[in-house]
């Protein structure tokens, strides 16, 4: 059969468009099939149910009008009573479809303009779900593009099938970007928004080090080096962890390259920001001190709890394990996720003195001893009576200037402290008015009743609905920087598991969970607290 002039015109329309905009042919057929029953329904009436279809081979375009199958019709421009439909279609049933065939009709010039904003606009939806398609599998690679305008210190990138966005925040500063530089940047988000889809570009991104590293160092490609953590301070400074899986190979000098041929590379990239290369340990303390180079660090104190760490260096050091503004230890603790206090040989000595003077006030107040007697205890490492009270009689025996009786007697009298606290304690628990039956939770001190007392907290119900966080407290990180909130037992010496375990008991207590709930929870918590121990 031949084909017709015009049926020819309209598929290479479709091709040259699909083509252009780089998306299926048949999406482009169904946009003019779309736009062909649009202009149809302007002829026909708003309320026919028209359909065209376009011969994908011929071109040929058939249009026909949709009745529904009803028992009575009261509309017949979209429904055919079954007597009538059954003389078409025998088999015809209710709510079937008849398609009632149209002739071709000439497009006048509003129908015909209405046709076009059809098509344009389904053509630009296609293209627009092509784009997203296409990049939403590339978030977390770098991309190159071409810069096509910068619009209020935003830079907008051509990437060939598509446009990127490097926002202000998103460039290094004083980088200057003009109209046709190459650049490459970091995807780091591809969101599908109501102007089409919006790729997001990042050249301060931490991960955008990580991979020109990858690009630049062989190993780490192959996955014999690994990059553990990224700390940046964009267009000045950064600290990168690595760990090499093959003892032969050193990591850190697998990046730097011959001659630092390898980092100087990234460094050109990155406009020429200092970058230090550290190698990564499964030590805490280690791999912190490592992380503060190129400050000497004298002796490290860790609180795994908190996970903080106190860093003291020599007085001559500590400008240097700051840095410019802070600049060193902050990198340092973005990279370990650990928070940082850095302090002098002199400060850290002040700090023990200090403390030496209170713990040895404190058994001085408690015990009724003298000042010698208090200093005593405190030298030999005892921080609080109830260590004293609770002790082997002979660890204190063993003192040099005590004997057994000394020993009893600094014991009875540690014991009796701790007994009248609790009293006074117990009297202000009754007074916030906190039931007795939360003292028979194991664990549970007269502190403790006290301060949930003050905060309203006064029947086994109230406790158990506690979380864990409300008793020890949290933290929170963020850009780098971890803030940490008090809980009710912040200044009572208990771990977040203890905290959990009394929480559960008061669930039982309260009907909440059962016996063997109970012992599943208790379980679950001992393997992620040995989990955490062995990490």
């Amino acid at each position: 059969m031949a084909v017709s002039a015009n049926r020819l015109e309209l598929l290479q329309i479709a091709d040259a468009v699909a083509r252009e905009k780089v998306i299926d042919r048949e999406i482009v057929l169904a946009a003019m099939a779309d736009a062909i029953q649009k202009a149809a329904r302007s002829r026909y009436g708003s309320e026919s149910n028209i359909r065209a279809d376009i011969n994908s081979k011929t071109g040929e375009i058939r249009l026909q009008r949709l009745l529904e199958v009803v028992e009575v019709a009261e509309d017949y421009s979209t429904q055919i009573p079954l007597e009538l439909a059954r003389d078409r279609n025998p088999d015809a049933i209710l709510g079937d479809f008849i398609a009632d065939p149209l002739p071709p009709m000439d497009f006048g010039r509003i129908a015909a303009q209405s046709a076009k904003q059809v098509i344009v606009q389904k053509v630009r939806e296609a293209e627009r779900d092509r784009q997203f398609d296409e990049f939403k599998d590339r978030v977390g690679e770098i991309i190159n593009g071409t810069v096509k305008r910068v619009e209020y210190g935003n830079v907008i990138v051509d990437l060939g099938r598509g446009e990127g966005i490097i926002r202000r925040d998103e460039m290094i500063p004083r980088e200057n970007m003009r109209y046709g530089d190459r650049v490459r940047a970091y995807v780091y988000d591809v969101r599908r928004e109501q102007r089409g889809p919006q790729i997001f570009l990042s050249r301060t991104h931490p991960q955008f080090m990580v991979k020109l590293f990858t690009m630049e160092v062989p190993e780490i490609y192959d996955g014999i080096i690994q990059i553990r953590s990224v700390a940046r301070d964009p267009g000045s400074r950064a600290k990168i962890a690595v760990i090499s899986n093959d003892s032969s190979i050193d990591p850190v000098g697998a990046c730097v390259g011959m001659r630092g041929s390898r980092v100087q590379a990234v460094v050109g990239e990155l406009q020429g920001e200092k970058i230090d290369i550290i190698p990564w340990s499964q030590d805490p303390a280690a791999f912190i001190v490592n992380a503060l180079q190129p400050a000497e660090v004298t002796k490290v104190v860790l609180d795994e709890d908190a996970e903080r760490i106190e860093v003291v260096v020599p007085d001559e050091q500590l400008s240097l394990a700051i840095g410019r503004r802070g600049q060193n230890v902050r990198l340092a603790s973005q990279l370990t996720g650990w928070d940082i206090d850095i302090m002098t040989e002199a400060d850290e000595s002040e700090r023990r003195q200090k403390e030496f003077n209170e713990r040895t006030a404190l058994f001085m107040e408690a015990l009724d001893v003298d000042e010698m007697v208090g200093q005593v205890l405190a030298s030999e490492g005892f921080a609080a009576v109830e260590e004293l009270a609770y002790v082997e009689l002979d660890e204190i025996a063993s003192i040099d200037g005590f004997d057994d009786d000394t020993a009893s007697e600094l014991q009875t009298r540690a014991r009796e402290y701790l007994e009248r606290l609790e009293s006074e304690m117990d009297a202000k628990r009754k007074e916030l008015g906190v039931a007795d039956e939360l003292r028979t939770i194991n664990g549970m001190t007269g502190q403790m009743l006290v301060a949930l007392g003050g905060d309203g907290i006064k029947t086994i119900e109230d406790f158990a609905g506690c979380a864990a966080d409300d008793l020890v407290g949290w933290s929170e990180r963020k850009d780098g920087e971890t803030k940490k909130f008090d809980g009710l037992f912040s200044k009572i010496e208990i771990s977040r598991t203890e905290a959990e375990t009394m929480i559960l008991q008061a669930r039982v207590a309260a009907g909440w969970i059962t016996e063997d709930e109970l012992v599943t929870e208790l379980e679950a918590l001992d393997v992620v607290e040995g989990a955490e121990q062995d990490a």
